[in-house]
């Protein structure tokens, strides 16, 4: 253990780096999650990043920047190079940087082998580099991977040093980094803001139609927007400390009654998160029909643990064969609409409800070049070969979505030219929002007993 001179001192500001590493990064060979989910993190625990930095994997460009981190930050945090590999350097980086030794845990070692032994494996030599560690530092085990996380303290500062890969160190910062930052008092109770999320409103509509209620707080209120596609967050913060979180929440209440259906929840949770949470407390089913964004919607659907409680499943059906043969659309009904079209919608959602016996379906379809080699954004000219309708009818980017709901069944027409990804991404969130809407307004009859017990006490 590190004696207690060692042990950063609680400051009302601790300054947070991160340093990301490996040139895979900078190449663009693999994205860089880590500033996102940490800063994330951190932030939802009163912390703000106040640097990033993307390192390659040169051990005299790692050492400049992990001393200047050092120098200016009370926690540093490194992410990449802990493997057995020769461009894994950053271990001994670190190490020279702080004038540090490396030793030998024969622990760390044991764990590898046995790690290699349950998938069958020998452990090659070069495996036994990831067994040391930091002769005053301390060992964050890798239950997901060989090369464990290194924790440091010196100067009333930490360091901490974790693995590249996503999976590893996602549960390594949640369920050992964040306990061990908050045991030192570097970490708030909770987030310094307060977060409300929005759907189907812009974001410069949305501020006209807030701002009138945000003038009322003067400088003291300092207010942040992030845009996603279809989608509006809102933090609502104190530039002065004037504003106690008690009043950022009347504040936030009086934004959600000024929004109406337009606003989805406080905090982060998603709007699949939003509807799931919604058909539990109606014990309700959820079903999917996906003609255009090729299981998107079942994939968000199915993140949320406990999926099979409110997710009947889904189907995703790009051929007019598989529409028919899978969830029963007529023949005749391709034929004379297409399949971009909102009878064809309609057609999926109520097979999809009927197959899986939900009480709700979803259906997406969509003008996406299927049966052609024209690129997304580029229609070919005439009548599509599989049956979408001419090019002019349903241009690239023409999305229907259906809902069938125990009352009823509903479609809609959506309009999202542009890159391939964005517009299946909308097309998601539009039909969960739409969902969403309708989870909400749904009449007495639609609800659960127990859900309706809960209304009226």
């Amino acid at each position: 253990m590190v004696s207690s001179p060692d042990i950063p001192s609680p400051r009302a500001r601790p300054r947070f780096e991160l340093l990301t590493l490996g040139d895979e990064l900078l190449l663009g060979l693999t994205a860089n999650s880590h500033l996102a989910f940490i800063g994330r993190e951190l932030s939802r625990r009163g912390v703000e990043l106040a640097r990033n930095v993307t390192v390659g994997d040169a051990a005299d460009t790692i050492a400049a920047e992990v001393r200047a981190s050092w120098a200016s930050a009370d926690v540093v945090i490194l992410t990449g190079g802990l493997g057995p590999t020769c461009d894994d350097r950053t271990r001994e980086v670190v190490a020279a940087v702080l004038g540090e030794e490396l030793v030998f845990d024969p622990a760390i070692e044991h764990a590898i082998a046995e790690r290699f032994a349950r998938f069958g494996r020998a452990m090659t030599p070069n495996n036994r580099k990831q067994a040391f560690k930091f002769a005053r530092g301390e060992v964050l085990p890798n239950p997901n991977g060989t090369a464990p996380g290194l924790w440091f303290t010196s100067d009333r500062k930490a360091l901490v040093l974790l693995p590249g890969p996503p999976h590893e160190l996602h549960p390594m910062f949640t369920e050992q980094v964040l306990p061990r930052l908050a045991r030192l008092g570097l970490l708030a109770a909770r987030e310094p803001y307060v977060q409300f999320r929005t759907a189907g409103v812009g974001e410069s509509l949305f501020e006209t139609k807030l701002q009138p209620l945000f003038d009322r707080y003067g400088d003291g209120l300092n207010v942040g927007f992030c845009a996603h596609l279809g989608a509006v967050d809102v933090r609502l913060g104190a530039t002065d400390g004037r504003l106690d979180l008690e009043r950022l929440e009347r504040l936030t209440a009086g934004c959600e009654r000024l929004l109406g259906e337009d606003f989805v929840c406080y905090g982060h949770d998603s709007l699949a998160k939003v509807c799931a949470d919604l058909l539990r407390a109606r014990e309700k089913k959820l079903a999917v029909a996906e003609a255009a964004t090729g299981g998107m919607l079942a994939a968000a659907l199915t993140e949320i643990c406990g999926a099979g409680k409110f997710f009947a499943g889904g189907v995703v059906c790009c051929s007019n064969d598989a529409k028919i043969q899978l969830l029963g659309v007529p023949e005749c009904l391709l034929k004379q609409h297409g399949a971009v079209s909102a009878e064809c919608a309609v057609a999926l959602a109520t097979g999809a409800a009927e197959i899986f016996g939900a009480d709700y379906a979803v259906a997406i379809t969509g003008a996406t070049a299927a049966g052609s080699t024209a690129p997304w954004g580029h229609s070919p000219q005439g009548a599509d070969p599989a049956g979408n309708g001419s090019a002019q009818e349903n241009p690239v980017g023409t999305m229907f979505l259906a809902l069938h709901a125990p009352h009823g069944v509903w479609s809609k027409k959506i309009s999202h030219p542009g890159p391939r990804p964005a517009a299946r991404e909308r097309a998601v969130n539009a039909a969960l929002d739409w969902l969403r809407r309708e989870l909400v307004r749904a009449p007495a009859s639609a609800r659960s007993p127990r859900e309706d017990s809960a209304l009226r006490a």
